[in-house]
């Protein structure tokens, strides 16, 4: 061991077995209140800032401050992560990791669609010798370069170490880590175009990535294939996935019950028809917004004008489908 790892050790052991203590003492609790939702706790300070550690159980926990929410379940084989933060907290996201049971060794990430918000640490995560699993799709836009419009910026091509190992296109698959049964599958052409969930059957912990908004209208990537159509459809999925006692992890922000995720797909089905509706009558995006076509929603949602913006870009995209010209 170097000098400076031996340095490092000694400055962060007794911060390091504090956190995990306190995380296994929240796991205790939430196994025994299960009706309750974990209480997030701040890691001991990194260079850049803090990251925030939520217990689920013993051997799971999300980690949240560096860009997406990070879900970390240690097990013999060492920590399968989904999602890896933003390119700007990679390290201390891997920091954090590394205080957790089994942190040491990262064995699989999954990328739960390209965003950099949650790919940012791919690279990082790669070196040590993980296994990286995405859709095809995922991969394909990290090696692109991307123009999104709807934020008026460009997305350069990421490294190819930065590139998923593993992908698949359709369906549902498998793997068996540290025991349990993770099952993964697609959600064809919701948020992006790239779209995964990822299941923990027997903790009943479903990660929805961004299909799953909290507190804001979900967004709708049109310019790398996502659409209103494709989240409606995302979400119906996950409820059949999912049962009144399933916790679900959102792209961002606190987990959620299965009735969040019936709401935003009803919001979603009943937005899709009223939407498409206008637009056959000729209104543009900002018509439909003065029309009041979401006032019934604002409350719950936020401001609407991207998300009604970005679901006429991707209405117009599919017109022919809406129009049932398949």
């Amino acid at each position: 061991m170097s000098g400076r790892r031996k340095f490092l050790k000694t400055l962060v052991g007794g911060a390091s077995g504090l956190a995990a203590s306190a995380w296994l003492s929240r796991a205790a609790h939430a196994r025994s209140n299960p009706d309750t939702l974990p209480v997030q706790t701040a890691r001991p300070g990194t260079r850049s800032g803090r990251l925030a550690v939520t217990a689920l159980d013993d051997h799971l926990a999300i980690v949240s401050g560096a860009g997406g929410n990070v879900v970390a379940l240690s097990g013999p084989e060492g920590v399968l992560l989904i999602d890896s933060g933003s390119p700007d907290r990679a390290h201390d996201l891997l920091r954090t990791v590394s205080d957790l049971p089994g942190g040491r060794r990262i064995d699989t990430l999954f990328n739960t669609h390209w965003h950099w918000e949650h790919t940012g640490g791919n690279d990082l995560v790669r070196k040590s010798g993980a296994r990286i699993i995405a859709h095809e799709n995922t991969r394909l836009w990290l090696g692109a370069r991307i123009w999104e419009e709807w934020q008026n910026r460009t997305y350069e091509p990421r490294p190819r170490e930065a590139w998923p190992t593993e992908t698949f296109y359709g369906g549902e698959r498998t793997l068996t880590f540290g025991g349990e049964t993770i099952q993964y599958g697609y959600l064809p052409q919701a948020h992006t175009d790239g779209d995964i969930y990822v299941h923990l059957r027997e903790r009943n912990v479903l990660v929805a990535g961004c299909v799953l908004s909290v507190g804001q209208y979900p967004i709708l990537d049109y310019c790398t294939g996502g659409w209103i159509g494709g989240m409606a459809d995302a979400t119906q999925k996950l409820l059949e996935i999912s049962d009144d006692k399933t916790r679900i992890v959102p792209g961002v922000g606190p987990v959620q019950t299965r009735a969040a995720l019936a709401a935003e797909h009803e919001m979603l089905a009943t937005l899709k028809e009223n939407l498409w509706q206008l637009m056959r009558k000729g209104y543009g995006a900002d018509d439909m917004i003065a029309a009041g076509a979401t006032r019934k929603f604002d409350p719950a949602w936020g401001s609407p004008s991207l998300f009604v913006e970005n679901t006429y870009r991707g209405l117009y995209a599919h017109v022919r489908e809406m129009r049932g010209v398949v």
